[in-house]
């Protein structure tokens, strides 16, 4: 007897270690996609470096323009199907909602079956999150994006990719308490809020008012023609401006709560950090990585 029970406890504990290896063995999930978040005014006619890099990503995918954000699209997906066209992009097509019913609609819908990418114009960011929140159009959307897809967005449409979204605000001053309208975004990017046309509008003073309010989020400005690339957690900068993060992690100090409407805002120990192109953040550790410099070349190899 004990040397059946030998027998058989043998095979029961290489059944349990090869269920453990299997286990081991699983495929992790499929990767993310990509987003690209653009802070207006892409060169649509010159070097191109947004539109090219969304184009290398796409790999001759097909790419649903949407002009949702503008209550009068006319002309705008065709300045992209005629910039594209210049740098031998892929398939191009235009998914217009002017109305929220529209995003219910299956036969509408059918436009981004086989998607690659879908690039968000600019417009009213309030736009986009009205028409499309938590309607098949977002589902299919984020399924694009967890698929592998690009999600790309400039001006409205990068402030709509965030968790928080900055409806109104004004532009060119310090910012004024009470003088903020913030909405949910698409939650693509978690734990941030966007601003876009930063420094050429001069939106320091609302991204710093929209941190007061939540200091937990990160501040991310966008410069026009500039964007941020965000995989992994992580984005690089490209284009020709400048892309500035705020955090407000570290603050010890406001008067948002208490001060009167109308009043200037305080804020003591938010920090800044201003990056350009092939710099790159890290959005978990909140740690910002300079462009790897070229090596110099020794006097002896130049000799």
């Amino acid at each position: 007897m004990k040397v059946e029970t030998v027998k058989k406890s043998k095979p029961a504990a290489k059944e349990k270690q090869t269920s453990s290896v299997r286990k081991k063995l699983r495929p992790a999930r499929p990767r993310k996609g990509t987003l690209v978040i653009i802070g207006g005014h892409e060169d649509k006619e010159n070097e191109r470096v947004i539109l090219k890099e969304v184009a290398q990503l796409l790999n001759n995918g097909k790419l649903v323009v949407s002009t949702v954000a503008s209550e009068e699209p006319a002309g705008y997906f065709e300045s992209y199907q005629k910039a594209f066209k210049a740098i031998n992009s892929s398939e191009l097509v235009e998914l217009y909602i002017a109305d929220r019913h529209e995003s219910l609609d299956p036969e509408k819908l059918k436009v981004l079956d086989n998607a690659s990418g879908i690039y968000f114009t600019g417009g009213d960011q309030l736009r986009i999150s009205s028409q499309i929140g938590d309607t098949p159009f977002e589902v299919r959307v984020k399924e694009i994006y967890e698929q592998g897809g690009v999600i790309a967005g400039t001006s409205a449409g990068a402030s709509a990719m965030a968790e928080v979204m900055l409806v109104r605000g004004a532009s060119g001053e310090s910012y004024k308490i009470g003088d903020l309208h913030l909405s949910p975004g698409l939650g693509l990017v978690p734990n941030v809020i966007i601003d876009q046309h930063f420094a050429e509008r001069g939106r320091i003073g609302r991204l710093m008012g929209a941190i007061a309010l939540n200091p937990r989020i990160l501040g991310i400005g966008i410069d026009e023609d500039t964007a941020i690339v965000v995989r992994d957690k992580k984005f690089t900068v490209i284009g020709s401006g400048a892309v500035y993060v705020v955090d407000g992690s570290a603050v010890t100090h406001s008067n948002i709560a208490e001060g009167e409407p109308d009043s200037v805002l305080s804020l003591f120990g938010v920090t800044m950090q201003v990056l350009s192109a092939g710099d790159k953040y890290d959005l978990v550790k909140r740690l910002a990585i300079p462009k790897a410099r070229p090596k110099k070349k020794s006097a002896d190899a130049q000799a």
